[in-house]
């Protein structure tokens, strides 16, 4: 059977927590999408429409305790087809009710939460697989096959596999990956997911049904994938899409690293990835989260290394890496750190059980240039630990690129016990805008994998300064009526506030 969404916490309730418009959907046109596919209406279905109305935003697991939920769709339709998705786009135009597009919903920024009410489109009975091209190793999928299914047909079926593995590799589709630009965890030897999609069917505002890209290397003008991809369902919904493969290889590389500081451990990384040496892992943890959970002192900085792919390669890889980390001061583990970390990268249950006990958690992950890793490091520790409650900010190095890598954030605060909602909130928001702006004077980009959703919304103009207004513009020609996840990504919302 397909994989189908996980809930994040346990959920006793359907009060919305947000303040903001919404808008019902009228008989009429809840009778129209009736005879479209599926539809489960908010009347007499509170509780599935609430489940079905949220993601795993951390925040909103507060919220799901005392059994609140961001916002409620007012009616969920359960297209299997693109065309089915056509047709509801094109009533939902007519009659100008905001869209939610939601799919696994493992999203943590709010992404998925429909905040103007309206429709939610659950995409996740689109999971068929359409096509594989054995010869030119690419896949095409329903936006709604989870990645276990993917991969377990790819590698059983046909012995390649796509090499997209996001720690919410079990929660997430395909469609996810692709709107919130996705990054696996073995991203530097794969890349994230921009670099694996080849095409898109995308179905826009109107209803409209357009593809894009579908070759290798295509040189037809600007590259419309990329006005899709990352752009979370705002500017049209993807329906399938083309993705590159690889090989499957048996032949796998393993090393585990000690560095004495974490400046030494950075320069270690730069100095591999700039010499050509990309490791599908290589996992850098600052002294905190060494010690937490790789068996450090306290004081050193563990890295994780793990290749894999033809021997030579692999081989070759994992020597050059060796070179430059001895000559940065690194010394290497003989106990295997990266089993432990194999059986445990996706475990999520921590995030479950410090929200019960009261922690105000989240995580936040920016992009940075090699030159100014230390700079956003300390920044961010510092502006986060400097906010109400805070007791804990660490930080680890998950993806890696010529130029830059992926610092992701561990950020934790603890009010006291009863601390009510509105407080919560108050103390997320602080917790956030002084780390996420601390981070972009420092030099760093807004995001790197989790997208922008509701929660980073309030930041977009600040990190894209004056070419905001040209994305403006993309959402105005594409969706005029600003009925596609209205509320999101900083852009004009046509329906009023959306209450955060």
């Amino acid at each position: 059977m397909p994989t189908t969404p996980t809930p994040p916490i346990e959920l006793d309730g359907a009060v919305q927590h947000l303040e903001g418009t919404w808008v019902p959907v009228q008989e009429s046109v809840a009778e129209s999408l009736s005879s479209i596919c599926r539809v489960t209406r908010l009347e007499g279905n509170e509780l599935a429409v609430a489940e079905l109305s949220r993601d795993w935003w951390p925040l909103a697991l507060h919220w799901a305790l005392a059994g609140e939920v961001g916002a409620l769709a007012a009616v969920v339709v359960h297209p299997t087809s693109a065309e089915d998705v056509s047709q509801v786009m094109s009533v939902c135009h007519d009659a100008m009710i905001p869209v939610t597009a939601a799919g696994g919903r493992s999203g943590v920024c709010g992404g998925s939460i429909p905040v103007h009410g309206g429709v939610v489109i659950d995409l996740s009975e689109m999971n068929s697989i359409i096509e594989v091209d054995e010869v030119s190793g690419i896949v095409t999928a329903q936006c709604g096959v989870f990645g276990p299914d993917l991969e377990h047909f790819l590698r059983s079926e046909h012995s390649i596999t796509v090499g997209h593995h996001p720690q919410s590799f079990d929660l997430s589709t395909v469609g996810g990956w692709v709107a919130c630009r996705g990054a696996g965890q073995y991203s530097t030897r794969y890349g994230k997911i921009e670099e694996m999609v080849v095409g898109l069917e995308v179905v826009l505002a109107d209803g409209s049904i357009i593809h894009t890209g579908g070759h290798a290397a295509g040189a037809v003008g600007p590259d419309l994938n990329h006005v899709f991809i990352g752009s979370e369902g705002t500017l049209g919904i993807i329906t399938s899409a083309t993705l590159r493969t690889h090989p499957v290889s048996s032949y796998q590389g393993r090393a585990t690293y000690s560095f004495p500081t974490l400046s030494d451990a950075f320069e270690a990384c730069r100095l591999a990835i700039r010499h050509e040496a990309t490791p599908a892992v290589l996992r850098l943890y600052d002294p905190i989260e060494s010690a937490r959970s790789h068996g450090g002192d306290g004081e050193e900085t563990i890295v994780l290394v793990l290749d894999e792919g033809h021997q030579r390669i692999v081989d070759g890889t994992l020597a050059t890496v060796d070179e430059f980390f001895v000559r940065c001061g690194g010394s290497a583990v003989e106990h295997d750190r990266v089993e432990h970390w194999l059986e445990h990268r996706n475990d999520t249950t921590a995030l479950q059980g410090l929200t019960k006990k009261g922690f105000v958690i989240d995580t936040m992950e920016v992009t940075v240039p090699w030159s100014k890793l230390d700079a956003v490091y300390e920044a961010v520790r510092n502006a986060a630990l400097s906010t109400p409650h805070a007791v804990s900010a660490s930080a680890h190095l998950s993806h890696s690129y010529l130029d830059g890598a992926c610092l992701y954030f561990s950020l934790a605060s603890r009010p006291p016990r009863d601390t009510p909602l509105p407080e919560i909130d108050a103390i997320h928001r602080t917790l956030w805008d002084e780390a996420q702006r601390a981070a972009l004077r420092a030099g760093a980009n807004l995001s790197h994998h989790h997208g922008v959703g509701l929660n980073r919304s309030r930041y977009m103009h600040e990190a894209l300064g004056s070419a905001f207004n040209s994305l403006q513009h993309i959402k105005d020609a594409l969706d005029p009526l600003g009925i596609m996840n209205p509320g999101k990504m900083g852009f004009v919302d046509k329906f009023g506030t959306s209450g955060w």
